[in-house]
């Protein structure tokens, strides 16, 4: 049905609770074809913590090592801007690759931005990164991430609801978020506007009961993150304020 309905949540939900059934011999054919591998919701490899969110996706296909993503206290997000500044970019790399170095898989979107360099920090240092993404698993977006799409194959992990040949449309980002934020002891948004994107996983990581940490910012900047400080979210300047947290 993942493959019948390109991942596509709701359509899955809905011809489960019909009990409509599947041809067997076509879904194996196409299984059998897949250039990646698969879990279901109730297979043994399938990760505890996306059992407990919301919508949990029904299958996710990867490639890559998907062992590095069964202990969600192992894990980390590391999420912000496309529109990365020096600051972000100097931070994203510090934390996300001395938190890799401490043995700690770091989760992202792989997109520009904050998301790429934390993900590429991570492999750089020896760790394990994840790449979650909003398209097919076949698909590298964006295309400028070609290098880093390959990399996680071999050293880390590319995950994904929406199976190959699913196209890049804006409205899987959001769910592609959840899967991010559901993975994680903890999510780092290393930098982020008011109204930024970024702000959906954070607010799907409240929503499944997780930890969250802001990079902060200079006080004359419209920053999401010293917001989220005011509020009462914790600081992190340092690979120690992380590892401080997860303990």
């Amino acid at each position: 049905m993942a493959l019948r309905f390109e991942g596509n949540w709701e359509s899955i939900y809905d011809t489960i609770k019909q009990r409509k059934p599947a041809k067997i011999e076509e879904v194996e054919d196409r299984l059998n074809h897949l250039p990646c591998s698969a879990v279901t919701l109730v297979d043994a490899l399938y990760p505890e913590s996306l059992k407990r969110i919301a919508k949990p996706p029904f299958v996710l296909f990867y490639r890559g090592d998907i062992t590095c993503i069964q202990d969600m206290n192992r894990c980390v997000s590391y999420v912000g801007s496309r529109d990365a500044s020096p600051y972000g970019v100097k931070l994203a790399k510090e934390l996300a690759g001395g938190v890799a170095k401490e043995g700690f898989t770091i989760v992202s979107g792989m997109a520009k931005g904050i998301d790429g360099v934390a993900t590429e920090a991570a492999l750089n240092n020896g760790g394990k990164a994840v790449g979650v993404l909003g398209c097919g698993i076949d698909i590298a977006y964006p295309s400028s991430h070609q290098g880093l799409y390959d990399r996680l194959v071999k050293e880390g992990l590319l995950l994904s609801e929406y199976p190959p040949g699913v196209k890049v449309v804006r409205e899987h980002f959001p769910a592609r978020n959840r899967i991010i934020a559901g993975l994680s002891k903890l999510t780092i948004v290393g930098q982020a506007s008011l109204h930024s994107g970024t702000l959906l996983t954070v607010g799907n990581a409240l929503d499944f009961g997780r930890d969250i940490a802001c990079v902060p910012y200079h006080a004359d900047e419209e920053s999401a993150c010293n917001r989220m400080i005011r509020d009462g979210a914790p600081i992190v300047e340092s690979v120690e304020d992380v590892l401080e947290l997860l303990r």
